[in-house]
């Protein structure tokens, strides 16, 4: 169950500089590549001749090449020609929204005609000076809500994630969670503890101590259908904490984009812009390392919660203050998958 009226990450750049991608996206199968003058297309991944997937072919003129029979399909859907044969009377397949910003190939899944490309949400970290950005990308066998709910309780990384970001006091510090519209903030502030390894790797990294209290953040939101951004760090205490100066803390955007696949499978978009020593190339590399390990740990605990709902669909789950982000976050996914069916439901005049 996920909206299929919005723009969705589905891969990055470099997936498909040198071959087409198959990728499946909200249960549509789609082949993502380059077409005419460089400019990103997808369409339907499905030869309208055999039925092979059109993935597996390869790029020339910018026609989408079938790789079993020669058949070029336009980036409209349409077949351009194909060896021997008259093509007219091809049927047409899918084609697809898809825009190229922000470091991503965004692809638009549902009604073409609904598709505006400035409702794509803007990040302020790329292309940035101030800012640096890594990421990577998993599969993971989950509903893409599980992944949600993770992120938008953080109170897990005591737990989970005890050797690299956790510790204690996000368990003693409440957390807020608010809803604007269709954002959902869960926040959590804590004063005066010490850093826990991740954060004074941190602080090292920005030339300040890390043997000393700190202030700590953590800022959740959430904008459907599947993004999360998280703003985390830690200033010396005594200098305004979140709103401390550059040079008195050490600050970053959790970046995070969970694209469903399946009901059950995802491919998780994640990264973190740093507004700290932005040019350190060796320190991105390892931020992007760390973060990849913790990330891994979720894909452990997320995978293994997915199989148990699988096994015992008839148990209901707790809902405690903690998991108020989750909740409030899939209320919205669920009004806008009503509104989707509703309007689908409504005849054309």
């Amino acid at each position: 169950m996920f909206p299929k009226n919005a723009w969705y990450v589905a891969c990055t750049p470099n997936e498909i500089d040198e071959k087409p991608l198959g990728r499946t996206i909200c249960g549509e199968r789609i082949a993502f590549y380059r077409g005419e003058a460089s400019k990103v297309a997808a369409v339907e991944d499905f030869c309208p001749h055999r039925g092979a997937p059109l993935s597996l072919g390869y790029v020339q003129e910018g026609k989408l090449v079938c790789g079993y029979h020669g058949l070029a399909m336009g980036c409209d859907g349409k077949t351009v020609s194909m060896p021997g044969q008259r093509v007219r009377g091809f049927p047409p397949i899918k084609s697809f929204p898809v825009e190229e910003r922000y470091g991503f190939i965004w692809v638009w899944p549902g009604d073409t005609t609904l598709a505006n490309a400035d409702d794509i949400p803007h990040m302020e970290w790329y292309d940035n000076p101030a800012w640096a950005f890594g990421g990577g990308l998993f599969h993971i066998q989950c509903d893409y809500r599980l992944m949600i709910d993770n992120l938008m309780d953080l109170t897990h990384e005591t737990y989970v994630h005890a050797t690299s970001i956790g510790q204690k006091e996000i368990d003693e510090t409440p957390c807020k969670t608010t809803v604007d519209g269709n954002t959902v903030t869960t926040s959590r502030f804590m004063s005066g503890i010490l850093p826990p390894p991740f954060w004074k790797m941190g602080l090292r990294a920005n030339s300040l101590p890390d043997d000393v209290p700190v202030d700590r953040w953590q800022i959740c939101r959430f904008t459907p259908p599947s993004q999360v951004m998280i703003e985390v760090g830690v200033a010396l205490q005594g200098h305004g904490g979140y709103d401390a100066p550059n040079d008195k803390k050490a600050y970053s955007v959790v970046v995070d984009f969970i694209t469903p696949e399946t009901e059950t499978s995802i491919h998780y978009f994640w990264g973190m812009a740093r507004k700290f020593n932005p040019t350190d190339k060796a320190l991105t590399a390892s931020i992007r390392d760390g973060q990849g390990k913790i990330f891994s740990e979720d894909l452990q605990i997320l995978e293994l919660q997915q199989k148990n709902l699988l096994a015992y669909p008839e148990r209901a789950l707790l809902m405690l203050n903690i998991d108020t982000g989750g909740v409030q976050s899939r209320k919205i996914l669920d009004r806008l998958v009503a509104a989707e069916r509703t309007a689908s439901a409504v005849p054309a005049a």
